[in-house]
């Protein structure tokens, strides 16, 4: 099987979704571009028929990126589809993304209809899309809810139908990584078609495991992964494509591939942040504030002497300029003295060890000793001595 992995990037479309985070249309095309210059494999650049801004907006991200897939979703209605067409039909890459609901608990009490007309449903809409573009992703909305053995019947006939990804969303975030995929697994076992499809990825993260879900279902056979740039989405967030990309590079032993050029993570990060008007976490994976940062004394210590010790990732890899060393009541002399010296002051042990216990005072008053209140600490304890 290729180990290549797909990354289906949905910050435009399910990312978009979080309440007061709205994009307009030139907004969008700034996060186009940097998603193609990301290096992602799909842009789902948004769900046309839900309003004409979300149209115009797929229409005009179609036009301007080139290399990616640009895709455009639909619920199964002929309507929608249509819709979506025309919203693509400049695409050098169009992709429709087509589909509804297999759990029970959205057959019986969403859509209101039996199990026979979801496999209906799904084979119309699928072969529908297929009579205008090639590229047809269908999705079993809350496959992660849905019983295996149903959800094998809808994904072989709409690979019959023409469909060539299948998405496995664990909508609600339900799942637990070895139950999703197993999953995966028991399609790969039991649909007999499957080898005319690619197996996609959609996991939530309202128990915190989109991630880990997401990496067991490539390791059980998924080939694309959805995700959004810092696990933005509905309630808890969707899959947080940097870290799926990274934990996939640092464990190289796996040998999966992604197309992801890692040092524009950081830069794109910050991008949808700033645009969509969505703070990071400062403890966030691979993005937050906090990600490369090091105020603990034993942490600062040994990371000094080698960063690996305390870092798995180098900041480099993913657009961060450089680790930090943060000066607090919990820092060691040895962090005092690795930020003394970056300051360009030379300083001797036993001046080090006068000035240690004046730190810890200034730190206790303000939690965090910053460059202007290290300046000013050495000029009034070593005036004398330092070279400032």
């Amino acid at each position: 099987m290729d180990n290549k992995v797909y990354i289906f990037d949905t910050t435009l479309r399910d990312g978009e979704q979080v309440p007061g985070c709205r994009l307009n249309t030139s907004e969008k095309l700034i996060i186009a571009e940097a998603l193609e210059e990301l290096g992602v494999d799909i842009i789902e650049a948004g769900f046309p028929v839900s309003s004409p801004g979300d149209f115009e907006s797929v229409r005009e991200i179609a036009r301007l990126v080139k290399k990616p897939t640009v895709c455009g979703l639909t619920r199964a209605v002929q309507k929608d589809i249509d819709v979506a067409v025309e919203a693509l039909k400049d695409a050098k890459n169009p992709r429709i993304h087509t589909g509804l609901g297999t759990s029970d608990q959205h057959v019986f009490t969403k859509l209101r209809i039996t199990r026979e007309q979801v496999i209906e449903r799904g084979v119309a809409a699928v072969s529908y899309a297929k009579k205008f573009i090639e590229d047809i992703e269908f999705y079993a909305e809350d496959a992660g809810r849905t019983d295996n053995e149903f959800l094998a019947q809808v994904i072989e006939a709409v690979i019959e139908a023409g469909a060539t990804v299948v998405n496995i969303p664990d909508t609600t975030g339900y799942c637990i990584p070895e139950e999703y995929g197993q999953k995966i697994k028991y399609l790969r076992d039991n649909v007999k078609n499957i080898d005319k499809a690619i197996i996609s990825t959609h996991c939530h993260n309202d128990l915190g495991m989109a991630t880990a879900n997401s990496i067991t279902g490539v390791q059980y056979g998924a080939r694309q992964v959805e995700c959004t740039i810092n696990g933005i989405g509905e309630r808890a967030g969707n899959t947080s494509l940097e870290e799926v990309v990274m934990a996939l590079r640092k464990h190289n032993w796996l040998n999966y591939t992604t197309g992801i050029n890692t040092e524009q993570i950081y830069p794109i990060s910050q991008l949808v942040s700033t645009t969509m008007r969505m703070p990071i976490q400062p403890n966030k994976a691979i993005v937050g504030s906090n990600a490369f940062a090091h105020s603990s004394g034993i942490h600062q210590d040994g990371f000094i002497k080698n960063r690996d010790n305390y870092e798995i990732i180098d900041p480099e890899e993913v657009g961060v300029e450089k680790s930090s060393i943060v000066l607090t009541a919990r820092s060691g002399r040895a962090a005092l003295y690795y930020r003394i010296s970056a300051l360009g002051v030379t300083i001797s042990k036993e001046e080090l060890d006068a000035v240690y216990p004046k730190f810890l005072e200034l730190a206790d008053r303000s939690q965090v000793v910053n460059d202007a209140d290290l300046k000013e600490l050495l000029g009034s304890t070593l005036a004398k001595t330092a070279n400032i």
